[in-house]
């Protein structure tokens, strides 16, 4: 469509172009044409009747002047055509071109699930660049737990858990993750991480604001609890150190009435304090003795009754016998 509105734009220009151009021909033909009466009729006067003859010589030549002005207009004609020709091509050519290069090459981001020990940011380009162009890398350390670990165990080292790429293009990217998902990282055996498999997952609608708003959000969290841990520990602090001042005073206070002779009321709490873990099991033990106990009583009655219905049995059935 505007292809279309150009070139009707460019239709209207030419044709206004030219009934100018023709319009200013035939004021400069008109021009010359009184001028040359004017002259011949100076001459008339100055040479009399011997000079009309080269005055219409000289319309013979003004009208050869006219025929080569035509000639000229169609000169000029041909190469406004041709020129306007050649800004249509060029202005094909031009939006054709910028159609290609135009195209946005939309980054894509790829996530690493697995890191193996010893892989750098380095190592991680060198092996991705090989399949197109990469933007930015960022690799997630260990906790600052596993660090101290490792540091109490003799190793400095720092190792990542997960990873971002970005590549330039987002096809790029997709093509990527599809294919080296679940394959070895070295090409060859003798190489590094031939024995680590890749773990790559395309990111769909993912953006590398989005991580870094992430990054920004957990390093925040962290913070925020670390200030109350510090202001819990501060609160803590701050209780124990009150009641040591008011212990001391209360102790010089009754050191003092003593001296003088009062009579101190000593304070007693009543409260009950929590059962340690040995009492609560020498509770269960006891319930479970009691218990046992109450069973064992239990089979002696049935047993008791038992022997009892036996002597009556006997008794009966030996009477029988007698009869």
């Amino acid at each position: 469509m505007e292809t279309r509105e150009e070139e009707e734009k460019e239709r209207k220009t030419t044709a206004q172009r030219e009934e100018n151009e023709g319009e200013a021909a035939d004021r400069g033909d008109n021009g010359d044409e009184n001028h040359r009466n004017k002259d011949g009729d100076d001459d008339d006067d100055e040479n009399g009747d011997g000079d009309d003859d080269d005055d219409e010589n000289g319309d013979g030549d003004d009208d050869g002047d006219e025929c080569g002005d035509g000639g000229d207009d169609d000169d000029e004609n041909g190469d406004e055509d041709a020129a306007i020709m050649n800004r249509k091509t060029t202005k094909q050519k031009g939006v054709g071109l910028t159609s290609c290069s135009d195209r946005k090459c939309v980054p894509g981001i790829i996530y690493l699930g697995h890191i193996p020990p010893r892989l750098r940011p380095k190592h991680l380009r060198n092996l991705l660049s090989v399949y197109g162009e990469i933007g930015r890398i960022f690799l997630q350390p260990e906790d600052g737990q596993v660090r101290k670990r490792k540091r109490k165990s003799g190793l400095r080292r720092c190792d990542f858990t997960e990873g971002w790429v970005e590549f330039r293009d987002k096809r790029v990217a997709k093509k990527v993750a599809a294919s080296l998902h679940n394959t070895p990282m070295g090409t060859r055996k003798r190489q590094r991480f031939t024995s680590d498999l890749w773990c790559i997952k395309y990111l769909h609608r993912f953006q590398w604001t989005h991580l870094s708003e992430r990054l920004a959000y957990e390093q925040m969290v962290l913070q925020q609890r670390l200030r109350t841990e510090v202001s819990q520990a501060k609160r803590e602090t701050n209780f124990y150190l009150n009641n040591v001042e008011k212990s001391t005073h209360l102790d010089k206070l009754r050191r003092k009435r003593q001296r003088d002779g009062q009579q101190v009321d000593e304070k007693t709490w009543d409260f009950t304090q929590r059962q340690t873990e040995e009492e609560i099991q020498m509770k269960k033990k006891k319930k479970k003795d009691s218990i046992s106990q109450k069973h064992q009583d239990k089979a002696r009655i049935i047993q008791q009754k038992s022997q009892s219905n036996i002597s009556l049995l006997a008794k009966i059935f030996n009477s029988n016998k007698s009869e």
